[in-house]
């Protein structure tokens, strides 16, 4: 069983390898993944100078392969995650997964209110039924654009609400707590004072909120609003990656 495993496993490795080795060969030449079983079988180049040309495209493709292979074994692992959420979400429809989330952070919300609300700094507790509020909605987006067809809307639109709709109330739950604020705060700040001093800021809209606004707790819950979009489009790629490789229905 051991041998037996260890087998299927080595030989996965290899087709994937294969099959992403072959992607790259496609993006310049034509003819290269799966077509050796096909009429026209794979493209090979004629003379000196496209052999000179293909084999120096193929070694290129070692270290990027290299290199990529690790972000789609973790994209298989969250395709796997992410289609059990969605064989989830077709059970329940649209009403179902807003009315799971309306009961789920509603029923955070208000439990923080009546019975944890001294464990809260000030606001917490409307912090955390306003991220509550947020979190609702944005399960109720991620399914609509979900179920619309095209797979960049779905990584675009779907993924970093559904991040929110997952993580938001949790995450300004932990923010407002005394004892894990400081921690999140601090952490906040870095990653705001990083991009105010070295991030990108092509129409100046970071000068403007400098000059403009001072960075208050209720702004940090923004800045974590904003982390889930790229956070949602980085999962939505690494999941698009492992389907590239091995296909599903």
């Amino acid at each position: 069983m051991s041998a037996g495993s260890e087998q299927g496993l080595t030989d996965a490795i290899k087709y994937d390898v294969r099959v992403m080795h072959e992607t790259w060969m496609e993006f310049v030449y034509p003819r290269q993944r799966g077509a050796e079983d096909t009429v026209l079988g794979k493209w090979q180049p004629e003379g000196t100078r496209q052999a000179l040309f293909y084999r120096l495209w193929s070694a290129l493709g070692v270290p990027v392969v290299s290199i990529v292979y690790p972000l789609v074994l973790l994209g298989y692992f969250l395709r796997f995650q992410t289609r059990k959420i969605n064989v989830t979400a077709v059970r329940l429809g649209f009403f179902g997964v807003v009315g799971m989330f309306l009961l789920l952070w509603g029923g955070l919300a208000a439990v923080i209110y009546f019975q944890f609300q001294d464990a809260l700094t000030e606001g917490g507790a409307t912090a955390v039924a306003a991220a509550s509020g947020v979190a609702i909605l944005s399960s109720a987006l991620s399914y609509l654009f979900w179920r619309l067809d095209g797979r960049p809307i779905t990584v675009l639109f779907a993924y970093p609400f559904a991040v929110t709709a997952i993580f938001l109330p949790p995450v300004v739950a932990a923010l407002f707590s005394a004892a894990l604020g400081d921690v999140i705060l601090d952490s906040s700040d870095s990653l705001a004072t990083w991009y105010v001093d070295e991030g990108p800021d092509p129409y100046g809209v970071v000068d403007y909120l400098v000059e403009n606004f001072d960075r208050q707790e209720a702004h940090h819950v923004i800045i974590w609003f904003a982390i889930s979009v790229p956070v949602g489009w980085i999962l939505g790629i690494l999941v698009t990656l492992a389907d590239l490789i091995r296909p599903t229905n």
